[in-house]
């Protein structure tokens, strides 16, 4: 099925990739809201398709190729607009750890599908987790400015940002280790 609820959630978190990149170039005092909101509501999409595809059983083949695939270009553009802005050393090791991992483990994924061991790199509660932080990390660094003139979203968000680094590379090596004993199990 090409059409059905969680799809039409995944293509909405695409569609709201340009209008994120909008609202991060406009110079309003508004517009770092606008952009932290559209990411996060964005975020909130990715746990809902994946809800109700399972609660109205619309689970298809369709819809497990693109929601990684929405997942993975929605994280890269926020990750790329922040490492523009930041121009740092540490901004941009993130960002290639982050998006480094993701092709790796696409790749990863893809391989081990042709040879019949897919399950061996099934998502993990560390990858759940690992989004999680992402998604907390750049909804605060799209945001980078205090909340309510006291809470330090900036600061918080450079945080959140080392731990989703951290559990990028630990979700990483789990799944390679899953991978590489499966291989090895089969001779």
């Amino acid at each position: 099925m090409l059409f059905n609820l969680p799809i039409m959630l995944t293509w909405l978190r695409i569609l709201f990739i340009p209008l994120m990149i909008m609202f991060f170039y406009l110079d309003y005092a508004w517009a770092p809201l606008a952009t932290a909101t559209i990411f996060g509501f964005a975020g909130l999409t990715d746990w809902a398709d994946g809800y109700y595809a399972r609660k109205l059983n619309q689970e298809s083949r369709f819809g497990a190729f693109l929601d990684p695939v929405a997942d993975k270009l929605i994280v890269a553009v926020a990750l790329l607009l922040i490492v523009e802005r930041e121009g740092a050393f540490w901004f941009t090791m993130a960002g290639i750890i982050i998006i480094g991992r993701e092709v790796i483990i696409s790749a990863l994924r893809e391989w081990m599908a042709q040879i019949g061991a897919r399950s061996a790199v099934a998502v993990a509660f560390i990858g759940k987790v690992k989004t999680t932080a992402q998604i907390i990390a750049l909804m605060f660094l799209l945001y980078n400015q205090d909340l309510f003139g006291i809470l330090p979203m900036r600061e918080l968000g450079i945080i959140a940002l080392v731990v989703a680094t951290v559990l990028t590379v630990a979700s990483m090596v789990q799944y390679l280790k899953g991978a590489f004993a499966s291989l090895q199990s089969d001779g």
